[in-house]
């Protein structure tokens, strides 16, 4: 879809958190980069807001960026709000029929609703080159996910579905498809011959932040694991490919996630779980999780998950991958490490305790680092590791203007595939189960520290 074709974007759910937050800060993003750019927005939802509340939203959120005012004024002369109950079967028919394409709908929707209105769809007339883009979860474990997938299909094809994990418009991430494939020095070592294990971190130093709605029915593992850090761990481990196609991407993604099985095969040996106890952050006191408003201390909702995995094929298998995350610790630590062998043979005379050498690729905020073993200042024979540390332009957008350019454009490059999707729920269903059935403790952190004892990073232990 070229960029100057008009497009519509349709926002249903639009009178929530998620629309004025990220998705039109998003739009708005884009606008800057391609003024030129022509999008009817529609947001629908169940709230009673007047023409003129809506165009205030959308300047605001769009003022938030700022956008320049042509293109702000060219959406603001188009953009309309049309109040309608998602569920009544007459009132979507009528509001996707006032819709003209090129049209996209985005289901800004919890997943329960967004399950239902696809149901829906399936007996309405849609445009043209309808495109449907969810957020996660999709689905709540491997058999869910696989029927809304046939779902959906009876809506659109598959290429025309966009499960958007905002994860991947991180500019960082998409670095790291640069580093893997235009760096000679890095080819020949990029497998578990020369790498001897690999963590991927998500640590956040905010608590709850009044989202208990959503993530006490989710948890670390789902929130994070079993979404964002398998994508990232899907493009760390993919085999070379021959373009930047979505097809090429999308595939060599999913080889890995095939290939992707819990470390030893036991959730019980492979994965960790805890949550925060009252502590500081900073100058905030934090609550204990349970006692947060909103929590159900009775559903054990896990803050820090940790799980260790393999990726069963030619170049990683042996090796473990870690995958973390986890809310109320000391310090954000948005990482992924790539910890090297030590070398088959040093001279004798070298005094060496350094640590391994090791690649750190900071997500947010971008930067790569190579740590290296050298000779030290001072005593020549003694061995010391610096860093070498470049630092990574920003996203010339948000995350979500990344993820909705490809959405307009029709390219699934940044998008989750349906098979893909349902190879993550494999992977991590057995750790659930294992999380209900009590066969791993739910260990405990005060907020503000780096988490239990004997955990990553602190403690990083291969096997």
């Amino acid at each position: 879809m070229a960029a100057d074709n008009p497009v519509t974007l349709l926002i249903l759910g639009a009178g929530g958190d998620l629309t004025h937050r990220l998705l039109l800060p998003g739009v708005g993003s884009l606008l800057k980069i391609e003024p030129a750019r022509k999008i009817e927005i529609i947001g629908a939802d169940r709230a009673d807001l007047s023409a003129a509340q809506w165009k205030s939203q959308v300047e605001d959120a769009f003022g938030t960026v700022p956008v320049p005012a042509r293109p702000t004024r060219s959406v603001l002369s188009r953009t309309r709000y049309q109040q309608t109950d998602l569920l009544d079967p007459d009132q979507l028919a009528a509001l996707v029929a006032s819709c003209t394409g090129p049209l996209v709908i985005y289901f800004a929707l919890p997943p329960a609703v967004s399950i239902q209105v696809c149901r829906l769809l399936e007996d309405i007339p849609l445009p043209d080159d309808t495109r449907l883009a969810l957020e996660k979860p999709f689905g709540g474990d491997e058999k869910s996910a696989s029927a809304f997938n046939a779902q959906l299909h009876r809506v659109v094809p598959e290429e025309q579905i966009f499960r958007v994990d905002h994860f991947l418009g991180q500019s960082t991430v998409l670095n790291l498809i640069g580093l893997r494939f235009a760096n000679r020095i890095l080819q020949p070592i990029w497998s578990a011959e020369h790498i001897e294990r690999v963590e991927i971190i998500y640590d956040e130093d905010l608590a709850l932040e009044g989202r208990a709605g959503y993530y006490d029915g989710a948890g670390a593992l789902k929130d994070m694991l079993q979404s964002h850090l398998l994508q990232v761990l899907g493009i760390f481990a993919m085999e070379s490919i021959a373009d930047l196609s979505a097809q090429e991407v999308q595939d060599q993604k999913a080889q890995v996630l095939r290939a992707t099985h819990l470390w030893g095969g036991s959730p019980k040996r492979s994965s960790k779980r805890a949550r925060y106890t009252a502590g500081r952050i900073g100058n905030r006191k934090i609550p204990a999780y349970t006692r947060e408003k909103g929590v159900d201390p009775s559903r054990e909702t896990e803050t820090l998950a940790q799980v260790q995995v393999e990726v069963r094929n030619n170049r990683w298998a042996g090796m473990p991958f870690t995958l973390r995350s986890g809310k109320a610790l000391g310090a954000p630590r948005k990482q992924v490490i790539a910890y090297f062998r030590p070398v088959p043979h040093l001279p004798s005379g070298f005094d060496n305790t350094a640590a391994p050498d090791k690649l750190i690729i900071d997500l947010k905020p971008g930067a790569v680092s190579f740590v290296l073993t050298m000779n030290a200042e001072g005593n020549p024979m003694d061995l010391e590791q610096k860093t070498l540390r470049a630092e990574l332009a920003p996203g010339w957008m948000l995350p979500y203007g990344e993820v909705l350019r490809e959405i307009l454009d029709g390219d699934s490059l940044l998008s989750v595939r349906g098979d893909a999707a349902e190879s993550c729920w494999r992977i991590m269903d057995p750790v659930l189960k294992a999380w209900k059935a009590g066969r791993v403790p739910m260990e405990t952190y005060p907020a503000g520290s780096a988490g239990p004892d004997g955990w990553l990073p602190e403690d990083s232990v291969v096997g």
